[in-house]
């Protein structure tokens, strides 16, 4: 009788990133190549690459809109219960290898630093339809606040910390890290309410001031 065939474990992330790597050359490269390498998790993969940058002092010129898109819509469709997927031109987008390698070398010490920590668990907080639903909104409202161009402390690491918290819970099925991300998400809410509220608050202030100011002064 033969013996069962062993079960492929699927690589950690410091082993798709190390995979990455490999690939790296003095030429661009675009988000369809990174899909390609990292084949079945691909896109859950995507959404914590295209987070690190925000968490890092790496400048993003051009491109931090297009990562908060993909990253959107990446979460819409998960959202929606949907198949990730991505237009043409969003595929093509090029990526500096020397960008791309400081993001990477950095997230690959976090990875190996954290990875250890996922596990499957609670599994229903990604399984469960209605809480797959929701962790897709998390991403989506977290990727729109990304696209956001405020020039304030934590406006960017905290959507970003969000997004990584959800997609890594989802990459290794951890409800735990589910709960680490909703805290997150909540600290999101409150910290740009806060903004929103408060510049609403300034731009009153001000029109309530300059209707005081006589014509010509």
């Amino acid at each position: 009788m033969s013996e069962p065939a062993a079960v492929l474990q699927p690589r950690r992330l410091s082993e798709e990133i190390d995979a990455i790597l490999a690939i790296i050359s003095e030429h661009p490269i675009r988000i369809r190549d990174l899909l390609a390498v990292m084949k079945g998790r691909a896109y859950t993969l995507l959404l914590i690459f295209l987070s690190l940058p925000f968490c890092l002092p790496i400048p993003l010129p051009g491109l931090s809109t297009v990562f908060g898109t993909i990253i959107a819509i990446i979460g819409l469709r998960l959202m929606l219960l949907q198949q990730p997927a991505l237009p043409d031109r969003m595929l093509d987008t090029q990526l500096s290898p020397k960008i791309l390698i400081r993001v990477l070398m950095t997230a690959r010490k976090l990875a190996a630093s954290f990875e250890y920590l996922l596990r499957p668990r609670w599994s229903f907080m990604v399984e469960w339809p209605i809480l797959h639903r929701m962790n897709g909104a998390m991403i989506l409202i977290s990727g729109f606040f990304l696209l956001l161009p405020l020039p304030v402390p934590f406006s960017n690491l905290l959507p970003a910390v969000t997004i990584i918290s959800v997609a890594a819970a989802m990459l290794e099925r951890d409800g735990y890290f589910v709960v680490l991300g909703i805290l997150f998400f909540i600290a999101n809410l409150i910290f740009f309410g806060g903004i929103f509220i408060g510049g609403a608050a300034a731009v009153i202030s001000l029109r309530e001031y300059f209707k005081g100011v006589p014509p010509g002064d």
